[in-house]
């Protein structure tokens, strides 16, 4: 080939596109999904404890949050990537390994209990995020929200920004889409 040629037989298509890295499982009990996500996060679990129970940080990547996040207290959010609203409790609180928060959002007919648990891996932490009581024909949506906010949260880690939240839900809600909902 000369310089400027394009090589027709290597030219990718649309179809030939690489699928998105789902970090996600989907599973369903009690006629309810759950999404279920884990990733390895760069930062020590400290400062991914911080950046997860701290308002001011909170509001840099997640969504504004007013209220009470202790044990037992009771918050209004509001997400930064949908504009969702939702209220919520703090069911469960063991720094900085484990929190519980049962919530309800504005369109959602139940509560949905997000758990979240960090484990020490080197100088990264394992996050680990399962949001139970989903209604099961919205579960690739929720999933595919729910992945975004642990990339959101891993570019903070970094010192990034959050990342186009409408495009990303264009290529993840299909992916979790294809994956088989065991349960």
């Amino acid at each position: 080939m000369q310089p400027g040629e394009v090589d027709e037989g290597h030219r990718m298509t649309s179809q030939e596109q690489a699928e998105p890295h789902v970090l996600g499982s989907l599973r369903s009990a009690d006629g309810n999904g759950i999404a279920r996500m884990e990733d390895r996060l760069g930062a020590g679990i400290d400062e991914v404890w911080s950046a997860l129970t701290e308002p001011g940080r909170l509001a840099r990547w997640l969504g504004e949050f007013d209220g009470d996040l202790h044990l037992g207290g009771t918050y209004r959010s509001r997400f930064h990537s949908s504009g969702a609203e939702a209220t919520g409790r703090i069911e469960a609180c063991e720094s900085p390994r484990r929190f519980i928060v049962a919530t309800k959002g504005q369109h959602a007919p139940n509560e949905q209990v997000i758990e979240v648990t960090l484990t020490a891996d080197g100088d990264g932490t394992i996050l680990v995020v399962e949001q139970r009581g989903l209604r099961l024909e919205w579960l690739a949506i929720f999933a595919a929200g729910l992945q975004i906010h642990v990339e959101d949260l891993a570019a903070h880690l970094a010192g990034g920004e959050r990342g186009d939240s409408d495009a990303r839900m264009g290529e993840l809600v299909p992916a979790y889409e294809g994956i088989a909902i065991d349960g």
